[in-house]
């Protein structure tokens, strides 16, 4: 697919080219060769060229749905005071990026209820470059979890048979849907960064013999690492790198419906220090630990590992989990541990009783704006896919809702307010991109924002949350320039502008030909 983009590609490279020496002439030809002017026909002289601003707009009552705007024009900034001033100068994290978990059930409707031709273009509209949604993030379950059609790890044995070795490791269960579909995904965006959990190590090494609670036994500790470094090693057979690992998905919680492992951080600490970051260390293609992978409610858990001075140099950073606390527990810990990345790897939307009137808001407010601007590098929504029923699923939640609602028996697909949420980020945050400077809003105007430096081509991305029921008009300052746009009630807006003319024409080229082959790299 990359060959059959060249032409194009060089076309591109082409037109940049000559429009910057188009450029250089103009502002630099000799005097003597423009025409005369008698003097009292002269002109002041031209102000700066200022960039528009694009606009896109979401609103909770539907009326807008990631819809274009007419573009807005900025003028010089002046002593008036704005509600929101951005420096660019300023710059925090870069982002990795967005995107959704490929559970077993999602890539099961995925690959059962589409045919073909409607599948790869709906892989297509959520994987591929903008217009599409740039999915670029992806969250696998090594093994089951609740939303597979039954319980299962990667090593299951008949009752009583231990396998310390691992010689009956196998992904079978993961070949007919799950790994053609991710396959597809990689297709589509070979720069997918996919994070990989469990539920349940193998009953044979647990406490309970069951894949319901139960710990680790602390026999098969180094057995467990090698069971997560041989799923690694597996998929990368199939062609599906792995990005980041946990150990354990909320290692907190032990449900009595589903698959789950409740794990100490001290055990914790002591997988990755002795067994896990020793294994995956000196690897290339490097596979990163991530430590947590649960909620924001208790920062405590992760301090304890990153506290542990054998474990903390293998892990990479957080993940954390949006069903409980305050996202302002991802800034504790960043302050207590800079080095560490910070990701949000699972929140799911659902039909309960406080989503009555829609999810927008809270998802673009409280997960992307909160989230990125507390640190994290990369949000990635629980199911990509379920059907009507919330499902199928093995226990669990029963209301759960996946970014697409896909319908298990005409296979119309409906597009959720979370994929929206999500698609304000994604489609223009793209990765490499850095969080830039500006004055939180939330709390003081019910005006949420967090704004981005795209590394590409210099484009400023900022993304605004007007939760109050009415309109308003929003003033914005960015490197003496503004602009003001009148939010609509209930809305979200992703503005975008290059400070540099050339910028939004490079923009333009890039959006016609295709994504960058090459992306920045966002380790």
């Amino acid at each position: 697919m990359g060959e059959a983009r060249e032409p194009s590609r060089s076309l591109a490279v082409f037109f940049m080219v000559l429009i910057a020496a188009i450029t250089v002439a103009v502002l630099n030809a000799p005097r003597s060769q423009r025409p005369s002017i008698a003097r009292s026909d002269v002109m002041p002289p031209a102000g700066p060229i200022l960039p528009t601003v694009d606009v896109w707009l979401s609103t909770a009552d539907h009326r807008k749905k990631l819809t274009a705007e007419p573009s807005v024009a900025m003028t010089e900034a002046t002593s008036s005071p704005a509600d929101i001033v951005i420096d660019s100068d300023v710059a925090y994290q870069s982002i990795v990026g967005f995107g959704a978990a490929m559970t077993d059930s999602s890539a099961w409707l995925l690959h059962n209820t589409l045919g073909e031709v409607q599948r790869d273009a709906l892989m297509k509209e959520l994987y591929g470059s903008p217009p599409g949604l740039n999915f670029n993030m992806m969250r696998l379950t090594i093994g089951a979890s609740d939303f597979s059609p039954h319980f299962y790890t990667l090593d299951d044995l008949p009752f009583g048979a231990t396998d310390p070795d691992l010689k009956h490791f196998n992904v079978a269960e993961n070949i007919p849907d799950l790994i053609p579909v991710v396959q597809e995904s990689l297709a589509i965006n070979p720069g997918l960064r996919i994070v990989a959990s469990p539920w349940s190590a193998p009953v044979w090494m647990k406490t309970s013999e069951n894949l319901i609670g139960g710990e680790l036994l602390e026999t098969y500790e180094g057995a467990y690492a090698d069971y997560l470094v041989r799923y690694v090693d597996a998929y990368r057979r199939h062609g599906i790198p792995i990005y980041a690992l946990t150990l354990q998905n909320e290692p907190r919680f032990s449900p009595i419906s589903y698959l789950a492992m409740p794990m100490s951080p001290q055990t914790r600490a002591r997988i990755i220090g002795r067994y896990l970051g020793p294994k995956l260390a000196g690897r290339s293609p490097r596979t990163r630990i991530l430590e947590w992978d649960h909620n924001w409610s208790h920062p405590e858990e992760p301090l304890a590992v990153l506290g542990d001075p054998d474990a903390a140099p293998y892990v990479d950073g957080v993940a954390w989990h949006c069903y409980e606390g305050s996202q302002h527990e991802q800034g504790t810990v960043h302050r207590a541990h800079p080095d560490k990345d910070t990701f949000i790897t699972e929140c799911s939307g659902g039909d309960w009783p406080l989503s009555m009137n829609g999810e927008l808001l809270w998802f673009t407010r409280n997960l992307l704006v909160t989230g990125t601007r507390q640190w994290a590098r990369g949000v990635i929504y629980w199911n990509l896919a379920l059907d009507e029923n919330h499902g199928p699923h093995f226990g669990g939640c029963a209301a759960c809702k996946g970014v697409i609602t896909v319908d298990s028996t005409t296979g119309r697909v409906s597009r959720n307010d979370e994929y929206y949420a999500l698609g304000h980020f994604s489609r223009f945050v793209l990765p490499g991109a850095v969080r830039i400077k500006s004055n939180d809003t939330d709390a003081e105007m019910g005006l949420a924002n967090v704004a981005f430096r795209n590394e590409t081509d210099g484009s400023i991305v900022l993304v605004l949350v007007n939760i109050r029921t009415e309109a308003r008009t929003v003033s914005v300052v960015e490197g003496g320039r503004r602009f003001e746009y009148r939010m609509p009630a209930e809305s979200v807006g992703t503005f975008v502008w290059n400070p540099e003319p050339f910028g939004r024409w490079l923009r333009l080229i890039q959006q016609w030909s295709g994504p960058i082959r090459n992306p920045p790299r966002v380790e």
